[in-house]
């Protein structure tokens, strides 16, 4: 292995360093960590089956693809780390080659000399004392290096094998997801059971459109129109300060108000998401808006209680129409992008850098005429 071979698998490790940890801390190496995925996956697999006759299909399918969701999230970090630690062996092995290959000389030479060689000496008797004493001296240690090095390429042998036995689970996994999210698309479009609060006004809809130039705007004028629905049904939407959990698996790229590159500070919080995630409701509500907002792609507005709307923009799917009341924990939509392929689930390059999570979603709470700290009612988890 050249030097900056060795370099960049260095590199590599320094990167995946609080990967490691974080799955050390959990107690869980990189076989069980890709065991407990592969279980995940197959359980999966398992809803994805029975939810054909479930009585409410598309809340079964929903937690279907929350779960091919979970169970390849963990499957990618089990590999990765598997794939982390190979490299790691590798460089340490590269970096001792010269000690180890004595080592392994002196082994086998202890191993293929006769015993009535090793005990004489040239010097005579004393000689040979002295030679048994050092010998005695020296084996327990060449012992204990043989022993770490056996453990090494069992160990490197063992992440090799979870790396080749995992592609299988891997294309079921992203084939079963895929399945799953078509057949929840299908499922929502045929659901004609849900309650509706008001009937859309299309021609309000589109003067609203027209109107707005700023996502403030829109929200802003959508506050104001009187769909003659009353509020009376609405949930207590203060309650749930502090406890909601977010519509998206992700991480936080921008906060309230902070500035992205450009200086440009939004009112509220930007997700970075995987490819194809499925958004759901954190909270009962009522959709008020669902499709395309300038330049923001699919949006969708939902009235979580009186006085109050939130906004999702950056969805590539939505779905439901306005007017439908949901319950918590509803599809919404799916995030835009493509299956990931086989190869990067295997890739350590990105991983820490957040590579993976290619698609955003801008979430914007509103009070009125006003936007309000989204961090103030979300349980901001990291994934």
């Amino acid at each position: 292995m050249t030097l900056r071979r060795l370099l960049s698998v260095a590199a590599a490790v320094g990167v995946a360093a609080a990967l490691s940890s974080a799955a050390a801390r959990a107690g869980l190496g990189p076989a069980q960590t890709a065991k407990r995925a592969a279980q995940q996956l197959g359980a999966a697999s398992v809803a994805l089956q029975k939810a054909d006759g479930a009585r409410d299909r598309v809340k079964a399918l929903t937690q279907t693809v929350k779960a091919y969701e979970e169970g390849l999230r963990a499957m990618r970090q089990g590999l990765r780390l598997a794939a982390i630690r190979e490299r790691a062996i590798q460089l340490e092995f590269d970096a001792k080659s010269t000690e180890l290959s004595r080592l392994v000389a002196a082994l086998e030479s202890m191993g293929s000399a006769p015993s009535p060689v090793l005990l004489l000496h040239p010097s005579g008797p004393l000689g040979t004392a002295r030679a048994g004493m050092i010998l005695a001296e020296v084996s327990p240690a060449l012992q204990e290096q043989a022993d770490a090095l056996r453990a090494r390429l069992q160990e490197m042998a063992l992440l090799r094998s979870l790396q080749q036995g995992a592609t299988d689970t891997l294309q079921q996994g992203l084939a079963g997801v895929q399945q799953a999210r078509t057949q929840l698309s299908q499922a929502i479009s045929r659901r004609t059971k849900l309650p509706r609060r008001f009937v859309e006004d299309p021609v309000k809809t589109a003067i609203l459109l027209e109107s707005s130039k700023t996502l403030g705007a829109f929200a802003a004028g959508l506050a104001q129109t009187d769909e003659g629905a009353g509020n009376a049904d609405l949930p207590d939407f203060e309650s749930a300060r502090g406890k909601l959990p977010l519509p998206v698996a992700g991480t936080v790229l921008r906060r309230y108000n902070e500035a992205d590159a450009a200086g440009i500070r939004r009112p509220g919080l930007l997700l970075a998401t995987r490819p194809l995630a499925i958004v759901t409701t954190p909270v009962a509500a009522t959709i008020r808006y669902r499709g395309p907002l300038l330049d923001y792609g699919n949006v969708m507005v939902l009235e979580p209680g009186e006085g109050y709307l939130l906004v999702l923009a950056g969805l590539s799917q939505v779905y439901g129409e306005i007017g439908e009341v949901l319950d918590a924990g509803a599809p919404v939509g799916l995030m835009g992008g493509a299956n990931p392929d086989i190869s990067e689930f295997l890739s350590v390059s990105g991983e820490g850098a957040g590579t993976e999570r290619t698609e955003t979603l801008y979430i914007e709470l509103r009070k009125g005429q006003k936007p309000v700290n989204p961090a103030d009612w979300f349980t901001m988890n990291k994934e």
